[in-house]
Formats: C-alpha cells, structure tokens, sequence
C-alpha cells in the first residue's frame, strides 16, 4: 500500500507523515516513508533519528543534469531500472530504521549547486520507487513536495492512496479540490500532455503509465485546526466541492515547537485523533 501525502506548502504534510507512521507502528503496520520533497529539510529529526540517511538520487546515479542517469519524468518518462528493492539488498547509509518505522530520501536539490536543474529527477525515484517486503503489514508513506507539479509529472500515479492536508486557509482548499479533480481524471482514464515529446515511444510510454495508474482515491484530513469556528467553516467550504474529511488535526505548540527545536514529534495529546483517522482510512480501503 503507497499513500501519498499531498497539500500546499506549510500545510502540514510533513507532520501528519510523521504522526500517522508512529501511529500505524504502534498499530501493527511496518511503515516506510519516502521522503520525497526536494527541499524541505529535518524530517528524520521528527522521527526521532539522528541522521538522514544518503539520498537514493545517488543510489540511483545523479541527476541527468549532472551528467548522472536519472531523467526528469517529463521529458522521458522511461520507468526508473531497478527501482524496485529490497531493504535486505540495500545498503545500509541509504535507510534508517528503528522500531516498525524506516525512512528513505529521495533526494534534495540543495546540494546540487545553482543552475543544476529541476528536480524532476527526484520525482521519477518517487514515482517509481517500490519497496520489495514479504510483510503483508507494509504501509508505505510518501511525504510529497508542496502544490501540484507531482501530478503533471505522474508521480500520484503510483499511488494506491492520496491523503491531502488542509490548513486553514483558502489555497488548502483551493487545491484539495484540484487534487480531488485530478484524481477523478485519471481514474477515468485521462492521458497526460505529450505535445512537447517528439519520440512516438516516449508518447507511448507516458500514456501507458497513465492508463495503468494504481490511484484509487483521495482523502482529507484537517490540520492545525484551533477552534470549532473554524472547523466547521472549512467543513461548509469543503462540502460545496463534495468533500467529506475523514478526521482534524488540532493546532498545539508542541508539534511546531518540536520542527524548531529539531526533535521528535510526539503523539501523546492527539493520539486519540490519529487512531480515529487510521480507524477511518482501513474502513475505507476495505471498502
């Protein structure tokens, strides 16, 4: 199972990863999040880890741009060669690991140096990345860079799931209903752009991964909610665009706190409202 954590910048989307993979674990489900935002930085430090590991854009040989052998989805979107792994035959620098709970990075354009390009390649590793587990129990969450670029790139269509993050703001719930509509496009069966690519092949392949997409639908969750006011504004705006979500996040001090200090984001005070979410989301997947 591959959910993909989606939303606008600052939404959220990096806590509510962070949240629901200590919850899942506690659960029973082995969990392992992709981080897959190409700038956002200290992810591990929430998890409770003291080092990032090695990004897989290395694993994988370096950007095009470069000189190395990762394109941009866009441009070429050839399946990524040996994407598929196990954690048994990875090495080691390349994961962390504690408890239930491992986490990979896709990769970070800080490093690259000014004019090194998009990042692209970064997002063809998360699109086709597949972690080879014989546990049945394997959640794998993927904590997406902010907007919708990931869609024109066909990340999503990798993604059995989608769980946007709504803040309380007007652009959350302008793009959860842009995702919701991009999610229902590709379910039936809407091809990408391909104007741009002069090799008939490589039509034939952006269209083939659209029409295999493994997208089955898209949830919301509320984050950073302070007051029932604005819960149930944000509940109304939803509505108008048929959706219904699935749970809310309350707003404390102590989860930013803890992205300012660097430490691990604790569970403790809303546990109750992420073992509800988690309730919800097996419900509906069953479904």
């Amino acid at each position: 199972m591959r959910i993909g954590v989606l939303g606008k910048g600052g939404g959220g989307k990096s806590t509510i990863t962070v949240l629901l993979s200590k919850v899942l674990s506690r659960l029973g489900y082995h969990v392992c999040i992709l981080d897959a935002d190409s700038t956002n930085v200290g992810l591990h430090r929430a998890l409770g880890f003291k080092k990032s590991p090695t990004a897989l854009i290395d694993y994988f040989g370096g950007t095009e741009f470069s000189g190395g052998l990762v394109s941009c989805p866009v441009d070429n979107p050839t399946i990524l060669p040996k994407a598929e792994i196990s954690l048994k035959k990875l090495p080691a620098e390349y994961y962390s690991q504690k408890s239930k709970i491992t986490l990979l990075v896709a990769g970070k354009i800080g490093n690259q140096g000014p004019g090194s390009g998009c990042d692209g390649p970064i997002s063809k590793i998360t699109r086709d990345l597949r972690i080879i587990d014989a546990n049945n129990s394997l959640v794998t969450l993927i904590d997406v860079k902010a907007g919708l670029e990931d869609f024109a790139r066909g990340v999503v269509t990798s993604m059995d799931w989608i769980i946007t993050v709504v803040d309380p703001s007007i652009a959350a719930i302008q793009i959860a209903g842009d995702i919701e509509n991009l999610v229902q496009e590709i379910k039936a069966g809407k091809l990408p752009a391909t104007k741009h690519l002069k090799n008939k092949g490589l039509v034939k392949k952006a269209n083939r991964i659209y029409r295999k997409a493994r997208t089955k639908g898209s949830f919301v969750l509320l984050n950073k909610i302070y007051n029932q006011k604005t819960q149930r504004y944000l509940e109304k705006k939803l509505k108008e665009k048929n959706i219904e979500p699935i749970g809310l996040i309350p707003e404390t001090t102590v989860v930013s706190l803890a992205w300012l200090k660097g430490e691990s984001l604790k569970t403790e005070k809303i546990e109750e409202e992420l073992k509800l979410v988690v309730r919800k989301l097996e419900e509906a997947i069953d479904k």
